[in-house]
Formats: structure tokens, C-alpha cells, sequence
């Protein structure tokens, strides 16, 4: 299957099931935001993008903290549910954009999140460049991957062959893997 085939059908998917998102996948999504965010503190200045940010429960998590949230999807339905919650806080702002080619200058962000993304992808290790393309330089870059799709040796080689450093990863009562991740320079 093509690279973009595979897009569409994701965007499908998701523009299919936008409006029973949350009442589906909120409190796994919540068990995997809980546990990336034990780590990477989200400070007053903080400039944060959520790569594939779905219905955007992780603004419920950080808008109050952040200076600046994006939120970053390629489904339009499931955008549109993002926008209704985002008009709960004035720092969250959306882009419809493929993960794989995201309209923004690089080093930017001093938090990424992709969370429940790299599944979803053609080739998760172009997105996981990219997504470290856009952070800047000591950026906590967070990202997870489902236990039935990668196993963590797998995973942890995505993150490797990224130029990404896990600096925790976590997976314990969760169907997925959570890393935080740093740039590798070498």
C-alpha cells in the first residue's frame, strides 16, 4: 500500500469516528497522557505541539501551563472536535497537516508530543524525524507506540534510528509504550 493509500485511510478512519472518539479511546488516552507527563515538565513558557493531537485531550493537561499548544491533525472531523475543545483556552491553536510534512520551521518547540501517531504511519521513522526536526535543541520529545504493532525492541530501534534518546520509557498497565525522548547529536 502506498504511503498516501494508507493516509487516506487513516483519515477515513478518523473522520469516520471523531464524533465516538473520547467516549472510545479518552481514558486509555488519559492512562498514556498521565504517564508522559510524569516526566517532561511543562513550564509557563513552554511551546508545545501535539503531532496527530485527535479530539486534543492533552490540551485538558497543559493549556493552563503552556504559553503556546498546537495541535496538529490530518483528519478534519477529528479537528473539528479539537477546535470545540480548544475554545476552552486561549493558548491552543490547530493546523490541519500530515505528520510526515509539518508547516513549520524547525527547532521550535520545547515540547513535542506524539501520542498514539507512529501506528497510524507509513514509515513512523520519516515522522519521528520530523517530529524532531520542529523541536528545538534540549526539547522533551514524547512519543508512544502500541505494544501490538511494535514490540519495544522494535520500538526502542525507531526511536534510535530517529536520532531520539529515551530518557524513560514507560509501558506498565498501558497498551502502548511511552517514551521521552531527547535530540541525539552524534
Amino acid at each position: 500500500m502506498s504511503e498516501w493509500k494508507k493516509k487516506r485511510s487513516i483519515v477515513r478512519r478518523y473522520d469516520l469516528t471523531a464524533q465516538i472518539y473520547d467516549m472510545r479511546y479518552a481514558q486509555e488516552q488519559t492512562a498514556k497522557i498521565k504517564a508522559a507527563l510524569e516526566e517532561p515538565i511543562i513550564e509557563r513558557f513552554a511551546w508545545v505541539l501535539d503531532v496527530g493531537c485527535g479530539t486534543g485531550i492533552l490540551f485538558d493537561y497543559i493549556a493552563e501551563k503552556a504559553e503556546t499548544i498546537v495541535g496538529l491533525d490530518i483528519s478534519k472531523k477529528i479537528l473539528l472536535c479539537a477546535k470545540n475543545r480548544a475554545k476552552n483556552f486561549g493558548n491552543v491553536h490547530l493546523i490541519l497537516a500530515d505528520a510526515d510534512n509539518i508547516p513549520i520551521k524547525e527547532n521550535v518547540f520545547t515540547h513535542v508530543f506524539g501520542i498514539t501517531v507512529l501506528q497510524n504511519m507509513p514509515n513512523p521513522t520519516k515522522t519521528l524525524r520530523e517530529i524532531r526536526r520542529i523541536a528545538k535543541e534540549n526539547a522533551a520529545i514524547v512519543v508512544s507506540g502500541l505494544k501490538k504493532v511494535f514490540t519495544r525492541e522494535e520500538f526502542e530501534e525507531l526511536l534510535c534510528d530517529a536520532r531520539l534518546k529515551p530518557v524513560s520509557l514507560k509501558s506498565e498497565g498501558l497498551k502502548c509504550y511511552v517514551a521521552v525522548c531527547t535530540k541525539i547529536y552524534h
